[in-house]
């Protein structure tokens, strides 16, 4: 009788290795192809803000001003909460004109209800010359990951995107014939597996 047994084991393994490589692989990728697809709707939908992931926004910082804090090239991880939950010494990303700023509130100001936030780099003499209003902020820092921010971007881009779908569909491509592969040879075993079974039945019958 032909059995699996004859299969080389080595064979088998690798096909078991390479499948659940092709799964977890293919989990990591449409995680971050979701994560993509939501920055990109949500960038569209309110083009005046950072878009956000699960409540969490993230850039990378380009200046020294928060240093040692927050390097250059740090990926930082912020999150929009309530007014009444800033306090002073709280890191904050805020808008200014076209950039966006991280740094530390020094004071809080209330000019008759007005409530506005006096920051500065830990890195800067001076703190910055225009407070920031609650509308322009941002987030606030919850946590940084350090020298990966190039990383960060390289991984919130397009051209990332298009890469990771291409590749998803190689995998399922590949997935899709390794399986019609083993079908294939479970079948060419039942047939010899038959074949083999009506030998002995007629080597029976005639004795």
């Amino acid at each position: 009788m032909y059995k699996i047994s004859n299969f080389d084991r080595s064979s088998k393994n690798l096909y078991y290795f390479g499948k659940t490589l092709g799964i977890l692989l293919s989990l990591i990728i449409v995680s971050l192809i979701i994560f993509n697809i939501t920055l990109m709707v949500k960038s569209i939908i309110k083009p005046d803000k950072l878009p956000d992931f699960l409540g969490l926004k993230s850039f990378v910082i380009i200046s020294e001003s928060m240093e040692p804090t927050i390097n250059p090239g740090d990926a930082i991880f912020i999150k929009e909460v309530p007014q009444n939950e800033l306090k002073e010494n709280d890191i904050i990303s805020f808008r200014d004109g076209d950039i966006i700023n991280t740094h530390r509130i020094v004071r809080i100001n209330d000019n008759n209800g007005n409530i506005t936030y006096t920051t500065k780099g830990d890195n800067n003499k001076n703190e910055d010359r225009v407070a920031v209003s609650y509308d322009k902020i941002e987030g606030k820092y919850e946590f940084k990951l350090s020298g990966v921010g190039i990383l960060v971007e390289i991984i919130k881009s397009k051209v990332t995107l298009v890469i990771l779908l291409i590749i998803l569909m190689l995998i399922s491509y590949y997935q899709v014939r390794i399986s019609k592969r083993k079908l294939k040879r479970k079948e060419e075993r039942y047939n010899y597996n038959n074949k083999k079974l009506s030998e002995k039945m007629k080597i029976k019958l005639n004795k």
